[in-house]
């Protein structure tokens, strides 16, 4: 008798969802590869391929795997959504915002999707417009701790720190090892002894249930509020313990960026600038630029306050460009097609010829590029007391992003390589082109430093800089929330207070730093 061997049903989209949640991108991948081969016009599964693409860092996979979803479903927000991700990640903020706009138009009433579509107007920069989606996500389902965080996490950039706080304790409510409300939270305020959350986030790490990634979270929120505290000692713990963690769970591998400091100021001379070919001379933007923590946002808010002028915020708009012209997309050999592509890609918001500043940290490892592709752009290098600088990179986690900060010994070196660079440029950059401005100066005499900026951005004195605590324009720095509050000198010789547990970043600054300028 012949046995029938039953058709087997492939895995439905939900299970290649929960395998994305839990973070298994193989598994997803693979359930999605049998549904389409069931039925090749899933465009659900076409998305999940796009998420998965995105994840590996594959972006002309993620584009594909996108057009396919839009193509099937051009109709639903998801795909357009994705697309625009996809635009927005590959450099292409103009088309990614465009395609935001057009899912916007189709979003309906589908709290994945608003809380989506608020995410990416995020990334465009546009905040609150993003708040509306996720006010919108929350109102229809309360409960989900994500939907709170995201719309928690734009009332702080946009300075609505009590309604921030509101959302943060409601989605602790609903999810007490929500490591992401916790540290925001610790974030909003300065904690009091009446008002803190040290006992209940140190009883969730008594509990031991806790994911390595969310202990990090916690320890540095912990570290935040203990210092509020002046609990010295018991903040240090904890910073030094999610230095810890981070490291572990980071490749040993990680770029050596004390040697790429380096290999830039060999290479790029002032012979090397001057005979490099001309740039795009007709647009003069301002670069404020620095290590993490060390006073940028606060000089970014006080030029932003001028009436002549925007900020289009940490776009990273340079450096994308830089690659796309080393890859032979752009030119390599061509500043001046370099210096108007990355106008276009990091003023896409604004009117045409609108004077404006950039942010983005990074952008100090490129002052000799900047000046060549862009030679009418001013260029702002920020500096901090080494201790205080170090205290404070290592005190803060940034999710990913600079990996020296974890390590005493290579932080003092980044700091030190950061010196090098900043005197490089100084002396390899024309003065109308470069400043370098001390956060103390700003601190301690705030009016004088900041007539001395706007001076030499060659814009009109204007009243309003020194209001810049007042500005209601958005912030989505880690500064977000102190750029809110006037001028204070707290920060000063924050160090001191940890001065025996910071031996080692002390000892290692020591090396090219004189002892009177580490006191």
């Amino acid at each position: 008798m012949r046995t029938t061997v039953p058709h087997r049903q492939p895995p439905g989209i939900d299970a290649a969802r929960r395998a994305f949640g839990a973070g298994d991108i193989a598994a997803t991948e693979r359930i999605c590869a049998e549904i389409l081969a069931d039925s090749a016009d899933d465009w659900a599964a076409w998305c999940l391929l796009t998420e998965t693409a995105l994840r590996r860092g594959r972006y002309d996979a993620a584009i594909v795997c996108a057009g396919r979803a839009v193509r099937l479903a051009p109709r639903q927000a998801m795909p357009l959504i994705l697309r625009a991700k996809c635009l927005f990640l590959s450099g292409d903020s103009r088309e990614a915002l465009s395609a935001t706009e057009a899912a916007a138009k189709h979003v309906g009433a589908a709290p994945d999707a608003l809380d989506a579509l608020g995410a990416m107007f995020g990334l465009l920069g546009l905040h609150r417009r993003a708040g509306e989606f996720f006010v919108r996500a929350v109102e229809l389902c309360p409960d989900v701790p994500q939907y709170l965080f995201n719309l928690a996490a734009t009332e702080r950039m946009i300075g609505a720190l009590g309604d921030a706080e509101t959302h943060c304790d409601a989605a602790i409510a609903r999810d007490p090892h929500y490591a992401l409300a916790h540290y925001l939270r610790s974030d909003l305020r300065v904690q009091s002894a009446d008002r803190n959350h040290v006992e209940e986030m140190e009883a969730l790490i008594r509990d031991a249930k806790l994911a390595r990634p969310s202990e990090i979270l916690l320890r540095f929120a912990l570290g935040k509020e203990c210092e509020d505290l002046e609990l010295w000692e018991r903040a240090f713990a904890h910073v030094q313990a999610g230095c810890d963690l981070q490291l572990h769970l980071m490749a040993p591998d990680r770029p050596n960026m004390a040697a790429e400091i380096d290999r830039i100021i060999r290479l790029h001379t002032r012979d090397w600038i001057a005979s490099a070919p001309s740039g795009h001379a007709a647009a003069a933007p301002v670069f404020v630029t620095g290590l993490p923590r060390t006073g940028t946002t606060l000089v970014e808010r006080i030029i932003a306050s001028h009436p002549a002028m925007s900020s289009v915020g940490e776009t990273g708009a340079f450096a994308s460009e830089l690659a796309r012209a080393i890859a032979g997309q752009a030119g390599a050999a061509d500043p001046a097609r370099l210096g108007k592509r990355y106008i276009d890609a990091a003023a896409f918001r604004l009117p045409p010829n609108a004077r404006f500043l950039d942010k983005t940290l990074e952008n100090y490892l490129h002052c000799g590029l900047i000046h060549v592709a862009l030679p009418a752009a001013k260029i702002i290098l920020v500096q901090r007391h080494p201790l205080d600088a170090g205290w404070a990179i290592y005190k803060a986690h940034f999710q990913g992003k600079f990996p020296f900060a974890y390590d005493q010994v290579e932080l003092a070196d980044t700091i030190l390589a950061y010196r090098r660079l900043s005197q490089h440029w100084q002396a390899t950059l024309p003065p109308h082109a470069l400043m370098i401005v001390n956060y103390e100066d700003v601190v301690r005499e705030p009016e004088t430093s900041s007539r001395t900026i706007i001076d030499f951005l060659g814009l009109p004195w204007a009243d309003e800089v020194l209001r810049f605590h007042e500005s209601p324009a958005p912030s989505a720095t880690a500064s977000a929330v102190q750029v809110r509050r006037p001028i204070y000198t707290s920060s000063l010789g924050r160090w001191r207070h940890h001065a025996k547990n910071l031996a080692p970043l002390r000892t290692r600054l020591a090396h090219e730093i004189p002892e009177s300028e580490l006191v």
